[in-house]
């Protein structure tokens, strides 16, 4: 919601009418004509006062607090006096007066009520010509404000339209659209706290700051965290006052052209940016060359003293060793380049080149190059004739959705949960429908055309405990690979960087906020998440000061792109490294930022068929480029006396700071707290030297099932057997099914190959990645996560023969049943919980009822529910169709319609496929309430609501119309995507 409150509010416990009269408002932004009523409302039971913000230029820096303390006493004055409207404004600027601030004004009158005890009796509204980018907004919330009029974005939107530079808009629609604009980018930035409305997300504060010392936000941010120090009062001042001589020039003869600006895009003689043209042409050519000489001067361009200020780490020095010790006594570059990785980009955000390049160079070196969270082609598992391998070690999984398959899982040589995106922690990413193409879908178990979700694993995972439990899930799928946990750099993360510890994960991930590509939203890249600096230390000081840090492997991302950078992140502690943005550059990557658009230039962030042609990169190219960074890496190492990277891990005593950039912005700060170096526990070090115990050896499959199953396994005979289960026994049959895929590929072995039959309560996931050929039937209940992942294989839980209680009264089966499952069929005799069928892209499912979140982001599929739903039902489901019997006609109520249509069941073929399934419910668990359904169909029929994503029928419709025609079903199906993904593309994407 963005309706919010603003006016009076006393004494809540005993209200009046009079106390309790409140204007309400529809967004928080406000246009010019709205500003003007606010303030004519005196007359309606309302006062209004507007406060100046400004301070005079005469009076230089000590002008600005001396005007803030007059802001603080008009205000108490104005409420004194019965105001309960505070109007604060800049619009009185001229040559003498300079605007204070827009935030600094806010949070420090907001915190200054909060202390006078008045804040509640008073609304805040600002006036400003200030606030223009939607991170602004959220800040001006986020710290008291209530509402804001951003006038001066109005006057240029004008100034815009008379130029002519917005044709064919009007002024009304211009400002119209930007609002629309700013207020979802606000809501945007409230859903990634979890915040639903902005009466909620009005003075949460739930910001950082970087770069403010402590008497700054004691005063005016109070509660702000702010770790490094930084600017004070005076600097502030000193800033607004350079602004506002630029706008009032001594010598207005030498012209008033604004700045150019360049913090997005970088632009000549403006914002420093480390890939500048200079910097990505050297790294080009020097990959590309080969010339490690060239690659230097490309380090030493990103390295050099005048960057500085564009980094945290660029304030550091090294305090090399008194004595260097000889470069062949280091460890070599092929030990260095084995602890590389590449990002996760995943395939649809980049090209099937690029994708596929970086994984055979990753491989050529010994290093790990990452899936992102999209899948991965299945023939890329198997070696090319000239020996590379185009697989990727690590395969990302989120929580297990899209492509996560078991023969996905078997594949990898690390699996890595994606709890947070590094560029845009909160949201995760997103693949627009007309990037969504055939090959993409395909591997992603979803439609073509149609746009890809994907927010943080907050459908499935609410606690350390869930996230353990989906570590154990993934190492029972893969016993051989490493599980990894992607954490990003935000201040707590140590705290739960020892939880993922603790959860048994083999390395945690801290994920910078400088890389992302530019897929995402710009509010994100520049205002989401931390420098990897503050996560890597705070992470390695509370590991160590835990006893914990020799049980897991650190390791940092975020644009890391010189072998300084890689020194800079062992030294603060971590021992294995990842890029993504270089080795992207290294393939032909021209900092375009138009990943999203699917018009990438250079072939490389596009899958546009014409355009990938112009793709001009090699995996020796990437090859080349690590080699470059082990070598600088290692000439790093000699001059700081480290012979392995491991004794170089932690060693922040070898950083200083005494030698950092002399500039008037950098004075303050203070690196006391990221280079502190905690004392480790006796025998315990600073770097992982044991593995965790995972205890999968302890569990039933190890135990029993394998044994049980060595038939099936080894020569595929039929097995049969029948077990009790408890709720301690989790995870069961994923063990089985993986090594069925390890046999049997992706195909697995004919339907119930395994049938194993369970007696009792099963604990988390049963069934969770089992493939076909194994079938699990369980007479009793069983916990959250239950076919987890299914891909292919069955899974029937119900009611124990001779129950008393009505099954279809009961719940079966706990919370998130089939989250991300692609394949395969289910059926549960009883209600299922919460988010059932949550990322469901393929296996058919019958459930006698459900709780709140149903089928919410599903992508492909059938479910069938013969009884009542929760809330929320198909929230964000964007494929797969779902069939609800509405026995009492309220289902519409329940459902979110947002994305899908309700439609009665075609009597048809459909109508038959629908019954088959409700068959198939009762023969496998004996279901009362199917016989019922069956025993009066016709009348069921007409019962039966269909649940229909809009855009999953617009491309099936398509696909139908070019078959029609005499096309193939794929000719018809690339045909339909294009058609489909042009509309998108003129749009905007989805």
């Amino acid at each position: 919601s963005t309706e919010l409150m603003l006016g009076a509010e006393r004494n809540l416990l005993e209200p009046e009418a009079a106390s309790c009269r409140q204007i309400r408002l529809h967004t928080p932004v406000l246009k010019n004509e709205e500003m003007a009523t606010l303030r004519q409302v005196d007359q309606r039971g309302f006062k209004t006062a507007t406060l100046p913000i400004l301070f005079p230029v005469a009076a230089a820096e000590a002008g600005l607090e001396r005007a803030l303390e007059e802001l603080f006493a008009a205000a108490d004055q104005a409420i004194e006096e019965g105001v309960n409207i505070l109007i604060l404004s800049d619009r009185e600027m001229d040559r003498a007066r300079a605007p204070i601030p827009a935030l600094l004004a806010v949070a420090g009158l907001h915190h200054h009520l909060i202390r006078a005890g008045s804040r509640t009796r008073v609304g805040l509204v600002l006036e400003s010509g200030e606030p223009r980018e939607v991170h602004h907004f959220c800040l001006l919330l986020g710290y008291g404000v209530q509402a804001v009029n951003p006038y001066m974005v109005y006057e240029s939107l004008d100034d815009m339209i008379r130029e002519g530079m917005l044709p064919e808009l009007s002024y009304e629609q211009a400002v119209s659209g930007y609002n629309k604009a700013v207020v979802k980018g606000v809501v945007k930035v409230m859903a990634k706290m979890g915040i639903s409305t902005v009466q909620s997300y009005c003075g949460a504060q739930i910001f950082e700051a970087v770069g403010l010392n402590q008497s700054v936000i004691d005063k005016y941010f109070t509660w702000t965290d702010s770790r490094i120090e930084g600017i004070g009062l005076d600097q502030i001042a000193r800033e607004a006052l350079r602004q506002h001589e630029r706008a009032f020039p001594k010598n207005p003869s030498n012209g008033r052209t604004l700045d150019a600006g360049g913090q997005y895009q970088w632009r000549q003689n403006s914002e420093t940016h480390l890939f500048s043209p200079q910097t990505v042409h050297k790294l080009q050519q020097a990959a590309r060359t080969n010339n490690f000489e060239l690659y230097k001067e490309y380090a030493d361009l990103v390295n050099d003293q005048s960057a500085k200020m564009a980094t945290l780490r660029s304030q550091l020095e090294f305090k090399f060793a008194d004595a260097a010790i000889p470069l062949d006594e280091v460890e070599s570059v092929e030990a260095i380049t084995r602890r590389f990785k590449s990002g996760a980009m995943s395939y649809g955000s980049i090209s099937k080149e690029a994708h596929e390049y970086l994984a055979i160079a990753m491989n050529r070196i010994g290093g790990r190059s990452n899936t992102g969270e999209g899948g991965e082609d299945p023939a890329r598992y198997i070696p090319d004739p000239n020996g590379d391998s185009r697989n990727s070690a690590i395969k990302q999984v989120a929580s297990g959705r899209f492509g996560v398959t078991s023969n996905y899982l078997i594949n990898a040589r690390e699996l890595q949960i994606k709890m947070a995106q590094g560029a845009k922690p909160g949201e995760g990413g997103q693949l627009p429908g007309h990037k969504v193409y055939p090959a993409i879908a395909e591997v992603r178990h979803s439609t073509p055309g149609v746009g890809l979700i994907s927010p943080p694993p907050h459908h499935d995972i609410y606690s350390i405990e869930d996230l353990a439990e989906l570590i154990h899930d993934l190492k029972n799928a893969n016993r051989e690979a490493r599980i990894s946990v992607k954490l990003v750099s935000e201040v707590g993360v140590g705290v739960v960087a020892a939880g993922v510890a603790k959860a048994h994960s083999d390395v945690v991930l801290i994920s910078g906020s400088e890389g992302g590509t530019g897929a995402s939203p710009v509010s994100s890249i520049k205002h989401a998440g931390l420098p990897w600096e503050l996560g890597l230390a705070e992470t390695h000081q509370t590991l160590v000061m835990n006893n914990l840090r020799d049980r897991i492997a650190v390791e940092v991302d975020g644009q890391l792109k010189t072998g300084r950078d890689v020194v800079v992140a062992a030294l603060l502690g971590a021992e294995e490294f990842g890029f993504a943005t270089a080795p992207i550059i290294v393939l032909g990557c021209i900092m375009m930022r138009v990943c999203h658009l699917n018009t990438c230039p250079v072939g490389v962030a596009t899958q546009d068929e014409q355009l990938r042609k112009k793709f001009s990169g090699d995996p020796a190219h990437v090859v080349n480029f690590m080699r470059f960074v082990a070598m600088e890496v290692r000439e790093l190492m000699a001059e700081l006396g480290f012979r392995t990277l491991d004794e170089m891990v932690g060693r922040a005593d070898c950083l200083v700071t005494e030698s950092a950039v002399d500039h008037w912005k950098a004075s303050g700060l203070d690196l006391r707290s990221v280079l502190a170096r905690p004392e480790a526990a006796a025998g315990v070090d600073t770097h992982q030297v044991v593995s965790q115990d995972h205890g999968v050896e302890r569990s039933l499959d190890v135990t029993q099932l394998l044994d049980l199953a060595s038939a099936a396994l080894e020569r595929g005979e039929d097995v049969r057997a029948e077990l009790p289960i408890s709720n301690e026994n989790r995870v069961v049959g994923t063990v089985v099914g993986s090594e069925i895929t390890r046999r049997y590929g992706a195909a697995g072995l004919p339907d119930d190959t395994v049938k194993l039959t369970f007696t009792g309560s099963a604990g988390q996931s049963f069934g969770a990645f089992i493939p076909r050929g194994l079938s699990l039937v369980l007479n009793g209940d069983t916990n959250d996560y239950v076919g987890k992942g299914l891909s292919g294989g069955k899974i029937v839980v119900r009611v124990p023969p001779r129950t008393a209680y009505v099954a279809e009264e009961n719940i079966i089966v706990g919370n998130v049943a089939l989250y991300g499952a692609t394949s395969g069929s289910a059926y549960f005799n009883g209600i299922a919980g919460e988010r059932f069928c949550v990322r469901n892209s393929g296996t058919d499912a019958v459930v006698e009822g459900c709780g709140d979140h149903g089928c919410e982001y599903m992508t492909g599929g059938r479910v069938v529910v013969l009884g009542a739903t929760g809330r929320n039902f198909a929230a964000g489901m964007s494929g797969g169709l779902a069939y609800v019997l509405d026995l009492d006609g309220t289902f519409a109520e329940r459902c979110n319609t947002e994305m899908v249509e309700l439609l009665p069941l075609d009597p048809g073929e459909e109508a038959i496929e629908v019954r088959q399934m409700v068959e198939r419910h009762l023969v496998f668990t004996g279901s009362a309430c199917a016989q019922r359904v069956l025993d009066d169909w016709q009348r069921s029929l007409s019962q039966f609501v269909k649940v229909y994503p809009r855009d999953y029928r617009r491309i099936l419709e398509g696909i139908d119309s070019y078959a029609a025609r005499g096309l193939s079903r794929e000719e018809a199906t690339v045909a339909a995507f294009h058609a489909n993904a042009s509309d998108l593309a003129r749009s905007g994407g989805n």
